[in-house]
């Protein structure tokens, strides 16, 4: 029995528009990014999961250790629910969150905010100065781990901080130990550039050598330079934590001395833009289906939604995948549609009104914005439904 027999026995109960989990695709999709990380832990990058009994069953299995959040309300929230050792990756203005933080001591133990510039700790000090008697902030510096070649003329990597170098670094850490209050505890580097792009793009034989040639020197220049500000930042502060990576640098990252963990998210889940890397494949593990409701002509089936997009720069690898059944594609001028989304090719003539066509979003957790709830499904049979963020009433972003 086919993948696509297989989930439509299991939910034939259910109408859909709904999304599953396909649960031994995402214990093989673990159990290998813990092989590739090779004894070193895996924070959990909530942002590719977003729902907290998944990521409770993530944290129990053997490799994994710690969450990374996306906003310091999200983990507020998941302490509060008796996650430990949260880092929020990404810096916070929130002066609300701020407050909460400050005043809670099982937080302020169990959460690490991110920080990249002297301006984030006037902030800092700024939001908390009415405050009162407040706990000590454990904080994380940010470091860019773009690739720059040309003079600066190319760059390749996410714009995240402006500190890239071990005077920088050593800096911004000399200027927080002066800070009554703070504490540096962490170092993060996100090579967004190798973790985030496949390097074998279907299409182009010249564009995946260029990308290849790009993520050697970027590894090998970011080796060299992560370590000389890891060594120039911990003669300012005693650091418990180096994280590094992502789903798809996990075997390179942890080869660096200097960094004591990595981080993954989307390898779980393996939606669509994780296709194409040559170091690892994963098994589709998230999916959603949607019903066939017209059939405008004998190689077009229309779905009913699905306009389902991906952040990022707009563009087709933005859209879901039409997976099952295979062989589909989107009509050119209209795509994934708010409403409606024509589906062509040779595929479409065997689809009735309320047969279902299962999707994969582009990217992971984003899918989670869009359902409250996973079905889970274990070979031919749902055995269980887990709520998401969204279905318990959190929307962070």
């Amino acid at each position: 029995m086919d993948d696509r027999q297989r989930y439509d026995r299991a939910t034939s109960a259910l109408e859909p528009p709904f999304a599953i989990l396909d649960l031994a695709a995402m214990r093989a999709n673990a159990a290998d990014l813990a092989r590739r990380a090779g004894g070193k832990p895996i924070r959990v990058a909530t942002k590719s999961v977003r729902s907290r009994p998944l990521l409770e069953l993530l944290l129990s299995l053997p490799g994994f250790r710690g969450l990374m959040a996306f906003t310091l309300p999200e983990a507020l929230w998941l302490v509060s629910h008796g996650f430990t050792d949260v880092l929020v990756a990404y810096p916070s203005a929130d002066r609300a969150a701020l407050a909460r933080l400050a005043a809670d001591p099982v937080a302020a133990r169990e959460i690490t905010l991110t920080v990249d510039s002297a301006a984030h700790l006037t902030h800092l000090d700024e939001a908390l100065a009415d405050a009162g008697a407040r706990e000590e902030l454990r904080l994380c510096l940010d470091l860019d781990a773009g690739y720059h070649a040309l003079g600066g003329r190319f760059r390749a990597g996410a714009l995240r901080s402006a500190v890239r170098t071990p005077d920088q670094a050593a800096s911004l850490a000399a200027a927080i130990g002066k800070r009554p209050g703070l504490r540096l505890v962490g170092l993060l580097a996100y090579e967004a550039q190798i973790a985030g792009v496949g390097d074998d793009p279907p299409g182009s034989a010249v564009l995946a050598r260029a990308i290849r040639v790009m993520q050697h020197r970027s590894a090998r220049e970011l080796t060299v330079r992560r370590g000389r500000v890891v060594a120039a930042v911990r003669r300012h502060a005693d650091l418990e934590f180096v994280n590094g990576g992502g789903t798809g640098s996990i075997e390179r990252t942890v080869r660096e001395k200097a960094v004591t963990e990595v981080s993954a998210g989307s390898g779980f889940f393996h939606p669509r833009l994780f296709d194409h890397y040559r170091s690892f494949t994963g098994r589709p593990a998230a999916l959603f289906a949607l019903p066939v409701v017209r059939r405008p002509g004998p190689e077009v089936a229309t779905v009913l939604g699905g306009g389902y997009t991906a952040s990022g720069a707009a563009g087709p690898s933005r859209l879901p995948q039409p997976y099952l059944p295979g062989g589909l594609g989107y009509a050119a001028g209209e795509g994934a549609g708010e409403t409606q989304t024509p589906l062509i090719g040779p595929a479409a003539r065997d689809l009735r009104i309320g047969d279902r066509v299962w999707f994969r979003h582009a990217k992971a957790g984003e899918l989670c914005e869009r359902f409250d709830r996973l079905h889970l499904v274990e070979g031919e049979a749902v055995t269980g439904v887990v709520p998401t963020y969204r279905g318990e009433g959190r929307t962070f972003l």
